[in-house]
């Protein structure tokens, strides 16, 4: 075989995820690098809605 072939060289499919995930965490790095925590997570808020004060109803009101 000469170098001289331009096909790709054939690879099995873990060589192929590990340069895969290889070249995944190259990216993170390089994105970590440029921004800072730009995309954080944001903090939970309670889902549970404000009952409104009907303290004047329950009272008759003045």
């Amino acid at each position: 075989m000469t170098e001289e072939n331009k096909e790709p060289k054939k690879i099995d499919l873990a060589e192929a995820m590990r340069l895969k995930l290889q070249q995944k965490k190259q990216n993170q790095a390089s994105n970590k690098q440029g921004q800072s925590n730009i995309h954080s997570t944001k903090t939970l808020k309670s889902q549970n809605t404000k009952k409104p004060n009907n303290q004047r109803r329950r009272t008759g009101g003045s």
